[in-house]
């Protein structure tokens, strides 16, 4: 089951898989992008954000808080539009705007977004290998173990990061001012509150990882044996990664509501220094979104979050696999005229 393009991986080194992830990431990026600023310009249209509001923006690698400045109509997600739709507002933005603004806020998250995906992609990988060469291996769990120890340590890794680089955004802090910031918020909460909203996010990306890693080997071994193909080919990956990441995106919806319903209050609370409303845990938000809204509260948003999450996956894993198959193919050609 874990047969990660076995051919492809042992014969690559760690800087070409860690290129080959960040191809992929920038790649991915800059095709999701325009959907997620298209969907924040409407939701700004229908409700205009007020200083220090939070929206989760993503690029379909990573998410990323934006707490609304005093900037005017002059950010990015603060421009005045009349939009019937997607379609309608796509059009108008290139027309008045200008092809650019579709991706705007791209550069601040791609800073974080690709060097963490290529970590991510690396790490994997390495898993992969190192359990396939325990005794008594089950090959069945490897993408399952591999993608959630991966996913588990980007993830701790990053969740301070993140929290550091909102602060910096939103008060335009000096480094010395985000110290004394930032020392004044370990003092008083302790090392941990670096790692608020960590929680949250560790219950949807692991088993979100775990899933998808799962099914996108599961599903490119049956395509491949199909098409009688040693290595995944471009169609291959991109099919069994956009499949895989339908399943996954699914299941941990839920997560999803529970984590931006976290992660926006937390950084209201931040910047508003209002009281936080609730600081319940994961399975009571989830408890009390349920019974506010029923069972499909819980999946409010699956609609868009599928329609960026299933061409992220396909693109991102298609890309990755091609980068791996180039380098492959490169050394070998080496190894055959020293």
């Amino acid at each position: 089951m874990a047969e990660m393009s076995d051919i492809n991986v042992q014969k690559l080194t760690i800087v070409q898989q860690a290129i080959a992830s960040c191809c992929g990431a920038i790649i991915t990026s800059l095709f999701v992008t325009p959907l997620d600023v298209i969907k924040i310009r409407l939701q700004a249209q229908r409700n205009p954000f007020h200083k220090g509001n939070c929206f989760v923006y993503s690029n379909g690698l990573m998410d990323h808080v934006y707490v609304c400045g005093n900037e005017g109509s002059k950010a990015w997600y603060k421009k005045p539009g009349h939009f019937k739709g997607t379609w309608d507002a796509f059009m108008k933005i290139i027309r008045i705007e200008g092809i650019k603004s579709l991706w705007s806020g791209l550069p601040p998250t791609l800073i974080m977004a690709v060097p963490t995906t290529a970590v991510y992609f690396t790490c994997y990988d390495q898993l992969c290998e190192a359990l396939k060469n325990r005794p008594g291996k089950h090959d069945e769990h490897i993408p399952v173990i591999a993608g959630s120890l991966s996913r588990f340590s980007t993830t701790t890794v990053v969740s301070p990061l993140e929290l550091i680089r909102t602060h910096l955004q939103y008060r335009r802090l000096s480094y010395k001012q985000l110290y004394q910031a930032i020392s004044t918020k370990v003092a008083a909460d302790g090392w941990f509150s670096l790692w608020q909203g960590w929680a949250s996010t560790i219950l949807r990306d692991v088993p979100f990882s775990a899933l998808y890693w799962y099914n996108y080997e599961r599903f490119k071994k049956m395509m491949c044996k199909k098409v009688g193909a040693n290595e995944p080919t471009f169609f291959v990956s991109f099919t069994s990664g956009a499949a895989a990441g339908s399943i996954a995106a699914v299941v941990t919806q839920p997560f999803d509501v529970v984590k931006t319903h976290r992660q926006t209050q937390l950084w209201e609370n931040e910047t508003l220094k209002i009281p936080q409303r609730d600081s319940k845990s994961t399975w009571a938000v989830m408890r009390k979104i349920a019974a506010g809204n029923g069972i499909t509260g819980l999946f409010a948003g699956i609609t868009p979050r599928l329609l960026k999450v299933a061409p992220a996956c396909a693109i991102m894993i298609s890309t990755y696999e091609y980068g791996k198959s180039f380098f492959s193919h490169l050394n070998e050609k080496k190894n055959q005229h020293p």
